[in-house]
C-alpha cells in the first residue's frame, strides 16, 4: 500500500541508518552501562540479550510489518490491519506515549549539551566526587539554564523532523549515524587502552549468578524495550515509507544488531576506566554524569575524551528524539491539514511546554511527588514518575496490542508477504506474536509490580 503523502526513504541504507538512530539513544549509551553496572554484569548481558531475540526482535518485525500493510502513520496503520476503525486509539496511545517520553527525554538530552558545553570550556581536570556533585547540583539547579538547553534540544530535532522524511530525518541520519559510530568506536578504543580493559571484559561477558534472580532478569527485559523503543510506534511510522523492493525483515536484524552493538561499545567506553579509577559500576543513573567525569579528570587528554563522550550521548539522543517527533507529527499533520512545518513546531513547542515539570524536578518542584499515594511512586519525582508510567506501563501495552495485531490481523501469509520471509519463518514468527511475546511482557508488567 502507498503511504499517505508518498514521501519514501532513499533506499534501503537511508531507511536502516534512520531506524537504527530511532533505537539508538539514551537507552544505549546512558541506560545501558548502568542498568549493567546495577545488575552484577554478564548474567544480566545474558538475559538481556535473551530479551532482545525473543522479544524486542519478534515487535520490531511486528511493527515494520504493520507499517508496511497500513501505509500511514502508527493510528491509520493499526486501524487498517486490524480493519478496525476504532483500534487507532492503540496509536494514539503511541503517540502520547512518545509525546511523554520526549518531554522528559529532551531535559536530559539538554543535561548532555551542558556537559559538553562544560569540558569545552573548564573541562573536569581535578574533579572528585565532591566535585562532580557540586558540578551536577550546579547544572540542575538554575531552572533557567536548564529548559534553555531542553529548548535547544528539542528546536534540534524539530528543525529536523520540519524538513521531512528525505531531506530532513534521512539526511541527518546519514549525519549523525557515522558520527555516533566514529565517536563511540574511539572513546572504547581510548578506554580500553588507558582503562582496566581485563576487568571490564570480565565484568560484561563472564556470567556471574550470584545473587541474579528474576528481578534482575525483568529488568534486563525492560532494558531491551526502553533501549529499541518497540511499543512505540516509530518503527511502524518509518516503516510505511520505505518502498516496496526493501526486504524488512533482514532491516529489523540489522536496527536491532546496530542498537546492540553501540550499547556494548558504550560498556567498554565506561567500565575499563570506572574500574581503572576505583569507582562503583554500580554508581547507577549518576554513573555517566557523577562518576565518569572523576575518570575524565584523571585521564590524558581527559577534557577532550570527556566532550567526545557528552557530544555522542547528544547525537544518540538527537537521533531517538527526531523518531519520537515524527511519530506525533505524521498523524497530527493527517488530522488538522496542516503543513509539515507548522505541526513540527507547534508539536516540538507543546513537548517543550509539556517537559517542563520534569525540568522544575530539579529544582523549582524538587520536593514534589505526584504519584507519592500509588505504591511504587513514593519516591517519584515529576520526571521519574512519568518515566516509570511509560517504560514500566505504557511502552509494554504498546508492545503487547502489536504483537496481538500483527500475530492474529496478518497472519504468517501478511507477515510473510510484508517482511520478506520464508513460509516458516513466518509461520515461528506468528507464533511467537501470537502467544510467546504477549505472554512474556504480561509476566513483565505483573511481576514488575509485584516485585
Amino acid at each position: 500500500m502507498a503511504t499517505e503523502r508518498g514521501e519514501t526513504w532513499s533506499g534501503r541504507a537511508g531507511f536502516i541508518l534512520a531506524t537504527i538512530g530511532s533505537a539508538v539513544g539514551l537507552g544505549s549509551i546512558w541506560k545501558f552501562p548502568y542498568e549493567v553496572g546495577q545488575n552484577g554484569g554478564g548474567a544480566f548481558v545474558i538475559f538481556y540479550l535473551l530479551g532482545l531475540a525473543i522479544v524486542v526482535l519478534p515487535l520490531v518485525l511486528a511493527e515494520f510489518a504493520i507499517g508496511r500493510r497500513g501505509g500511514g502513520d502508527a493510528p491509520i496503520s493499526i486501524a487498517r490491519v486490524a480493519r478496525f476503525a476504532r483500534a487507532s486509539w492503540i496509536g494514539w496511545l503511541m503517540v502520547v506515549t512518545g509525546v511523554a517520553i520526549l518531554s522528559y527525554y529532551a531535559v536530559i538530552g539538554g543535561q548532555t549539551l551542558a556537559y559538553f558545553s562544560h569540558a569545552l570550556t573548564s573541562g573536569f581536570a581535578g574533579l572528585d566526587a565532591p566535585g562532580t556533585r557540586a558540578l551536577f547540583a550546579a547544572t540542575v539547579a538554575d531552572p533557567i539554564a536548564l529548559v534553555l538547553w531542553q529548548a535547544i534540544f528539542l528546536a534540534t530535532a524539530t528543525m529536523v523532523v520540519s524538513r521531512g522524511i528525505h531531506g530532513g530525518i534521512e539526511a541527518a541520519c546519514r549525519v549523525l549515524m557515522p558520527i555516533l559510530l566514529a565517536l563511540m568506536l574511539a572513546l572504547a578504543g581510548y578506554a580500553v587502552i588507558e582503562g582496566d580493559a581485563a576487568r571490564a571484559a570480565a565484568f560484561l561477558l563472564a556470567p556471574r549468578f550470584d545473587g541474579f534472580g528474576a528481578r534482575q532478569a525483568l529488568e534486563a527485559l525492560g532494558l531491551g524495550f526502553f533501549s529499541i523503543g518497540v511499543g512505540l510506534g516509530t518503527m511502524i511510522t518509518y516503516a510505511a515509507h520505505v518502498a516496496p523492493g526493501v526486504r524488512l525483515g533482514s532491516a529489523a536484524a540489522v536496527t536491532v544488531a546496530g542498537d546492540t552493538a553501540v550499547s556494548f561499545l558504550a560498556g567498554f567506553a565506561v567500565f575499563p576506566l570506572v574500574f581503572a579509577h576505583g569507582l562503583d559500576p554500580a554508581g547507577g543513573t549518576a554513573l555517566i554524569f557523577l562518576t565518569l567525569p572523576i575518570a575524565f579528570g584523571a585521564l590524558p587528554f581527559g577534557d577532550i575524551v570527556g566532550a567526545a563522550f557528552f557530544l555522542a550521548l547528544f547525537v544518540a539522543a538527537l537521533a531517538s528524539a527526531i523518531a519520537l517527533l515524527e511519530l506525533a507529527v505524521e498523524p497530527l499533520m493527517r488530522v488538522s491539514g496542516w503543513s509539515r512545518k507548522r505541526i513540527a513546531w507547534a508539536t516540538g513547542s507543546a513537548c517543550w511546554i509539556a517537559g517542563l515539570p520534569s525540568a522544575f524536578s530539579f529544582n523549582l518542584w524538587s520536593d514534589l511527588r505526584p504519584l507519592a499515594l500509588v505504591p511504587g511512586f513514593a519516591d517519584a519525582n515529576v520526571l521519574e514518575a512519568v518515566d516509570r508510567v511509560t517504560s514500566n506501563l505504557l511502552l509494554p501495552a504498546g508492545g503487547f496490542f502489536v504483537s496481538v495485531i500483527a500475530g492474529r490481523a496478518l497472519g504468517a501469509q501478511g507477515l510473510a508477504e510484508e517482511l520478506g520471509l520464508s513460509a516458516a519463518m513466518a509461520a515461528t514468527l506468528g507464533v511467537m506474536l501470537r502467544w510467546v511475546v504477549p505472554g512474556l511482557i504480561l509476566l513483565f508488567v505483573v511481576a514488575g509490580h509485584l516485585a
